[in-house]
């Protein structure tokens, strides 16, 4: 069964740095898209980033582009997003997904806040 276990999250001070990983199992994972979602409190959840199958490809929505990069190593089955230059306006929690599968990790919280 598809299982996505994200981490790396927790609490960073504006202008800070995080890492995230989603560790995936369950499927082909180096035949999806994957991508990372965010969701603030009170808010739909937002896309993020978006990272084709063989890497290289990627996609940013504005609020993060220049700020965050979104990476993969298919050979560990894992996708990354690198979180640069954080903004109290990032705290969300932040979940990833392969395009095309209906299942959710369970999500890691980052709050950025001084």
């Amino acid at each position: 069964q598809v299982q996505l276990v994200e981490s790396g999250g927790g609490l960073v001070q504006p202008g800070g740095s995080l890492r995230l990983s989603c560790a995936a199992s369950g499927f082909t994972f180096s035949n999806y898209a994957m991508s990372w979602y965010r969701q603030a409190p009170g808010k739909e959840r937002e896309l993020v980033a978006v990272i084709r199958s063989a890497g290289g490809s990627t996609n940013y929505a504005d609020s993060v582009k220049g700020r965050f990069t979104i990476s993969r190593d298919n050979a560990k089955n894992t996708v990354y997003l690198q979180m640069n230059s954080l903004r109290p306006e990032d705290t969300a929690v932040y979940y990833c997904k392969a395009q095309g599968q209906r299942r959710w990790g369970q999500g890691t919280q980052v709050t950025v806040s001084s």
